[in-house]
């Protein structure tokens, strides 16, 4: 389609074109019902086999055991910081928090109002270039709460590994869940956000062993307890209709397209692309470690950092757009999610190496 750009954005994100003329063809009515789908009710019974199989797709796709909720919920990544303590924590002394980047030290904050909290492993010391081996973190014993973030946007980090703790183990994977392939019964709670890898910005999809869920803490408000949550089928109020009608588009596209296996490929071949230009260079610098980096997110500095403004407006007007690195950390970002394509990344590769033989 003509005028639509090379989106590096790190969320909300690209959707696969595909998936937008399908919305766009429905959206004003949806399978002749006469009404679009954000018209009706989440009780209608249209409604309601969306959602049905939206989470069979789901469940199908990520191989989830029958012992887990699937809840799809609002108020991102960001509330589930507070949800989780408010829940869980006082199913034992402490809970053990991992700071490896950005978003990290933001569930950390939370938390810590919540709950008495180790941290059981810190990158601060490094600026969060490298983290430690799961087997070395502090974990201290009748713990409540083991959280760590699987992927580290801002930083451009990512743990690799399978989590082998006692403890429950609570896993923010919103910008890696659909990325790579994970063994789910692996961990008792997973949540991410959708503006990444599943949809638009506003719904959030988590993944928690029943047995966990049922533990939710009963002296809190109903909206804030996960087991009132699962009870309700995720519709204990009005639940965001839209952006779990397009998750379920995602889920579809992801089958078609072959698959969380053929995603991780996809995404290891496509970050190894950019990777290996910017090893091969002294021109750009990555300084994460090579073992820990991001399939999902791939930061970059200019070893001459005047040339920062000139690399983000000359790439803006070659249609690669939202490069630039988070504000707290500068630099760039390629954000390179499964709806990215290869002609984006092989294009941003193109303009690198243009760029660095122009100014290098």
């Amino acid at each position: 389609m003509k005028n639509r750009v090379h989106n590096f954005s790190a969320g909300p994100a690209t959707l696969p074109l595909e998936v937008l003329e399908s919305i766009r063809e429905e959206l004003i009515n949806y399978k002749d019902i006469g009404s679009s789908i954000i018209e009706i009710s989440h009780r209608d019974k249209t409604f309601v086999e969306i959602a049905e199989k939206t989470e069979e797709t789901l469940r199908d796709l990520l191989s989830i055991p029958d012992n887990y909720d699937v809840l799809f919920l609002q108020g991102g990544a960001t509330l589930q910081f507070s949800m989780i303590p408010l829940n869980f924590s006082h199913l034992g002394d402490i809970a053990n928090y991992a700071e490896i980047g950005s978003w990290s030290s933001k569930a950390i904050k939370e938390a810590s109002k919540l709950c008495n909290l180790n941290i059981c492993t810190s990158s601060k010391k490094n600026n969060f270039t490298q983290i430690d081996n799961l087997n070395e973190w502090d974990i201290k014993s009748n713990s409540s709460i083991i959280h760590y973030c699987k992927n580290e946007t801002i930083q451009g980090i990512q743990i690799k590994d399978e989590p082998n703790f006692e403890g429950s183990v609570f896993v923010d994977m919103s910008s890696c869940l659909f990325s790579e392939d994970i063994d789910v019964s692996k961990y008792d709670f997973i949540y991410a956000c959708a503006q990444k890898n599943f949809g638009p910005a506003g719904i959030t999809l988590v993944i928690a062993k029943k047995e966990l869920i049922s533990k939710s803490n009963p002296e809190l408000p109903n909206i804030l307890r996960y087991d009132a949550h699962a009870s309700e089928k995720s519709m204990l109020n009005t639940p965001n209709t839209f952006g779990w009608y397009v998750a379920g588009k995602m889920f579809d596209w992801y089958k078609k397209e072959g698959g969380i296996k053929k995603m991780q490929e996809t995404s290891i071949e496509k970050s190894n692309k950019l990777y290996s230009l910017i090893d091969k260079s002294d021109f750009y610098i990555n300084p994460v470690n090579q073992k820990q980096r991001s399939i999902c997110n791939v930061v970059f500095t200019l070893s001459n950092p005047k040339l920062d403004s000139i690399f983000l407006e000359e790439s803006d007007n070659e249609g690669l757009k939202y490069l630039k690195g988070h504000r707290t950390v500068g630099g760039m970002r390629a954000s390179i999610y499964n709806s990215l394509s290869m002609d984006a990344v092989e294009s941003l590769a193109h303009f690198m190496r243009s760029f660095e033989t122009k100014y290098g």
